[in-house]
């Protein structure tokens, strides 16, 4: 436990770093940290059934995002962004050379990789500079939302906790821990909006309800992938809590909707 407490603490100072100190320290923090998981789901999805390619789906994920990086950081035109199409056009192309009996399986779980896990990161990374210039207040929001949830569904779990929310994949989540974390999300929310006032009080809300909701969603989801392959962390690099995948499974669904949430809103 205090191995696991010491680790967190650690993990929350880093990531608080990365985001309040320069804008290309977030975009290079955020862009190795988005290859890492992809390099985690690779290793944990990989059996005789199922091979991904690991080297160009990590290529293709380091080209995407390193290329949307320069191009927010405002050092490239947006047509660099381009580049990453021959990459995935390669991971056909070296399917058809190895000699699997399920070539597809192979192509979808490598693709699988980059939009289930660029795809979240990229709409993460896009929040920092969604209103055109770097500004740290929204994904610091967003990730102070996503631990208060978390803390918000653990506390009431814990103690008032007793209708399971999915036995199956997660034995102890409960509905009152659901509603637990959208409480003390929407709590932080408003005090987001008192200390932040880049975006006006219902957005914040908006977010702490959204993050709240599909964070729990893609911790489910990431549960339900470890179960179905009998894996119990994504990885070993945090010690007491996994891998970098796992301490991220709420954003991978969380981040690209709050991205559309703001979009739509035409910040």
């Amino acid at each position: 436990m205090k191995t696991r407490a010491i680790t967190g603490i650690f993990f929350c100072v880093v990531m608080l770093a990365s985001m309040l100190l320069t804008q290309e320290i977030f975009a290079a923090f955020f862009t190795l940290l988005s290859i890492w998981c992809t390099y985690e789901f690779y290793g944990i999805i990989r059996n005789e059934q199922q091979r991904p390619d690991t080297f160009l789906g990590l290529t293709v994920a380091a080209v995407i995002m390193t290329t949307s990086s320069f191009y927010l950081l405002g050092y490239i035109p947006g047509k660099y962004m381009l580049l990453s199409i021959p990459l995935v056009l390669a991971i056909y192309l070296k399917a058809l050379f190895d000699k699997r009996s399920l070539p597809f399986n192979d192509i979808a779980i490598t693709f699988l990789g980059i939009l289930y896990v660029i795809l979240p990161f990229l709409s993460f990374l896009g929040l920092g500079f969604i209103q055109g210039r770097f500004q740290a207040e929204i994904p610091v929001g967003f990730m102070l939302l996503l631990w208060t949830s978390d803390t918000g569904a653990y506390l009431a779990g814990r103690s008032l906790g007793k209708h399971k929310l999915f036995e199956r994949i997660s034995p102890k989540k409960t509905w009152e821990g659901f509603a637990g974390g959208i409480v003390l999300a929407l709590v932080v929310g408003y005090f987001l909006a008192q200390n932040y006032p880049i975006l006006p009080l219902e957005l914040w809300l908006s977010m702490a309800v959204l993050i709240a909701c599909f964070g729990t969603l893609g911790d489910l989801v990431e549960s339900m992938l470890k179960r179905s392959l009998n894996v119990k962390d994504s990885g070993t690099i945090l010690p007491g809590h996994g891998g970098l995948l796992d301490r991220f499974d709420g954003l991978l669904v969380a981040a690209p909707l709050v991205y559309i949430l703001l979009k739509f809103m035409e910040l």
